[in-house]
């Protein structure tokens, strides 16, 4: 059955929320940041900024700037704004409107100096009796927009919440794959980013898919052996919202984060780099707020630590991946 739907964010992700779920038939409100930019959107059927070559049916797909429209009579509520933007936006919503709705968290980032996931701190600032579903890949906007095939995956501790959201996706070109670590899938989709940044400096470094694939093989394990310690449950880290994930970000031309890599490792200065990107490269805030956590650990983190000297320590890239090949195994 189709289900009411809020989706907060306007970027591209929450755009391919917005046009996937609209499609499979569930009525979406969808809050955006501006009056012109809803306007935009009604007019001409697409996202002027973010995503702007997907085509959105407007039957089904109600823009609005005001929270509360967005929520009224919504089953569900969907966050995807950047991590950066998390805590303003809550903070600005009344917990009481969610008293019968069912919360869905798709953030790829740390919430800037708090050192939580998103999930944790908008469950505790809406005051929610039930953990936060996550809605994940490996996927990217650009190609949800393209209607290439790709697995969604959902993650939740209710069974029949999966469920039901589940069948609230059907399209033939996405698959959706149910998971029980909502915790774990947040902390994997934020530590990849910082593992994508590592693969484009190493990239435009001029090192091959030889030496890449030993790199992000160890990442892997840096990944493991983090994610294992902070929330420590059975997990398979070769299920599709884990490795697949971080392999779609490390490997693809779409990476924001490899984008931002990239340009780091021509010799960009970080913070020049940061300004040419027209969007979030998460995985930068994503290695300093990880940093402290993972200090009081003490585990063997190469490629994090290197990604967190070079982006905030102004570390020398080259010398950086030059250490890096004598610790990779």
């Amino acid at each position: 059955m189709p289900e009411k739907i809020a989706v907060i964010g306007s970027g591209s992700w929450a755009t391919a929320l917005v046009k996937i779920f609209a499609e499979s038939g569930n009525m979406v409100s969808w809050l955006v940041r501006t009056k012109k930019q809803a306007d935009y959107i009604v007019t001409n059927r697409r996202n002027p900024r973010y995503l702007s070559q997907a085509d959105l049916d407007l039957t089904f797909i109600h823009p609005t700037t005001q929270a509360k429209n967005a929520l009224n009579s919504a089953d569900w509520v969907i966050f995807a704004v950047p991590a950066a933007f998390v805590q303003t936006t809550v903070q600005s919503l009344n917990p009481q409107w969610f008293n019968h709705m069912q919360v869905i968290v798709s953030i790829k980032g740390f919430v800037p100096g708090t050192g939580k996931i998103p999930g944790t701190l908008i469950r505790e600032h809406l005051e929610l009796q039930n953990n936060c579903m996550v809605l994940s890949g490996p996927c990217h906007a650009e190609e949800i927009a393209l209607r290439k095939y790709t697995y969604v995956t959902i993650a939740g501790n209710q069974a029949d919440k999966v469920n039901q959201l589940q069948n609230c996706l059907q399209l033939p070109y996405i698959k959706t794959i149910s998971n029980t670590d909502p915790a774990g899938v947040e902390y994997v989709s934020i530590l990849k980013n910082i593992i994508a940044i590592a693969n484009g400096i190493a990239d435009s470094l001029q090192y091959g898919d030889n030496f890449r694939a030993v790199l992000t093989s160890n990442a892997m394990r840096e990944v493991q052996n983090i994610v294992n310690a902070i929330a420590p449950v059975q997990r398979d880290y070769f299920d599709s919202v884990y490795f697949g994930d971080l392999l779609t970000t490390a490997y693809s031309d779409f990476s924001r984060n490899r984008t931002l890599g990239k340009l780091v490792g021509r010799g960009i200065q970080v913070r020049k780099a940061l300004q040419m990107m027209e969007m979030v490269a998460e995985g930068y805030y994503a290695s300093k707020e990880l940093h402290p956590i993972i200090q009081p650990l003490r585990l063997h983190l190469p490629v994090i630590n290197s990604v967190y000297r070079m982006l905030h320590l102004h570390a020398n890239p080259y010398h950086e991946i030059k250490l890096l090949e004598q610790q990779l195994q």
